[in-house]
């Protein structure tokens, strides 16, 4: 049997990392500006999280959402108070594309309606109503294409306005910041208005932290620095430092109702250990702060940079734009230099590193970022 060819793949095969860097099966080392698609929150084989999960691991590795399971309790009060939302409630299933589903499955439930706005450039998975919030009629399946969805444009408050008047719409979904659309970020003063429209219309506003959330841009959500509440939150990514697990955080104004929800593997024994341990891991080492404080740094460096278009993000969440195709300078910086980074389209690269990233790696990664452009000698 074969693998289902889907993946354009790199020749590469990485078989060990820690911290910000990876080695791949000849030995050669790489300075990780990608985390695996921002999935690796605290760093490759983070020795606590090592232990956590061997031990979770020799004690119960799995078993059903029919019996209590303390490590979900647990979990949630922990999650609750490091990000600021001890009030509202978790439902935990295993990848983002899931935690969206069920957030925009709870929102109809709760007001009987079924259209979605989601936003120009928007990525929110590839499962069926995922995807068809997801901005790219390339990926969406006839099979899919039954769910009444508008697009409108980020940050155009008044096109969002037009729709909700409408009053057939049940939620709206929007990134805290863009990740696959370029790390395109949605004002502030947007994101308050947005709020104050959906309680106005009675639409459930739900915001896709999955890849901007869990500590990346300097707040625990994106979104915070808006000031708002969304209705609902979903996480996955930086949750498990690599183990598969999401989650949704939902307003207490949503009733639970026996059978609403379900999932086999969801919050599993395991991936409680390890989303456990990733809180502890940010909480004592102080990871959003780092966030920020190397996320500027990196801005301000990127931004001193001549040829470069703009530079996006917040925190360790960075586009990097340039006005051709950026294929060559990413593969320089791989090939040649030893680091993983992103894309977005054919003109942005994605810096997406573990929180956990130093000044010193940062400083690293200018120096190679530089000799590639041609800006510094070897």
């Amino acid at each position: 049997m074969k693998l289902f060819d889907v993946y354009p793949l790199f020749n590469i095969d990485i078989v060990k990392g820690k911290g910000c860097h990876v080695w791949d099966a000849e030995g050669n080392e790489y300075l990780d500006l990608y985390g695996g698609h921002a999935v690796i929150s605290v760093g490759h084989c983070h020795p606590y999280y090592v232990q956590k999960l061997t031990e979770q691991l020799n004690k119960l590795g799995f078993y059903s959402n029919s019996v209590i399971n303390s490590l979900q309790v647990e979990l949630a009060e922990k999650l609750g108070k490091l990000s600021g939302y001890d009030d509202y409630s978790l439902f935990l299933i295993n990848s983002g594309a899931e935690a969206n589903e069920n957030a925009l499955k709870l929102a109809s439930f709760h007001n009987h309606k079924k259209r979605v706005v989601s936003f120009k450039k928007a990525f929110h998975g590839r499962t069926s109503a995922a995807v068809k919030v997801t901005d790219n009629p390339a990926i969406i399946a006839p099979i899919n294409d039954t769910i009444p969805v508008t697009f409108v444009p980020l940050n155009d408050i008044k096109a969002v306005e037009a729709e909700l008047q409408k009053g057939d719409v049940s939620s709206v979904i929007i990134e805290g910041i863009q990740g696959v659309g370029g790390i395109q970020q949605p004002s502030d003063l947007f994101m308050q208005e947005l709020r104050a429209l959906c309680t106005q219309y009675n639409v459930v506003l739900i915001l896709d932290e999955i890849q901007s959330g869990y500590g990346r841009t300097g707040k625990f959500f994106a979104h915070q620095y808006a000031g708002i509440k969304p209705d609902m939150i979903t996480v996955a990514k930086g949750i498990g430092n690599g183990f598969p697990l999401a989650g949704v955080l939902i307003s207490p104004e949503f009733k639970p109702v026996y059978g609403m929800l379900g999932t086999t593997f969801g919050g599993n024994h395991l991936a409680c250990a390890a989303a456990i341990a990733v809180l502890d891991i940010i909480e004592n080492e102080k990871l959003l702060d780092n966030a920020k404080n190397i996320g500027d740094y990196l801005i301000d460096e990127l931004a001193k940079l001549p040829g470069i278009k703009e530079i996006r993000g917040r925190g360790l969440m960075i586009g990097i734009e340039f006005e051709g195709s950026i294929k060559e300078i990413r593969s320089r910086l791989l090939f040649e230099e030893k680091v993983f980074t992103g894309v977005a389209g054919t003109n942005t690269i994605r810096l997406l590193p573990p929180l956990c990233l130093t000044l010193e790696e940062a400083k690293d990664f200018m120096q190679r970022f530089k000799r590639v452009l041609g800006l510094q000698n070897n």
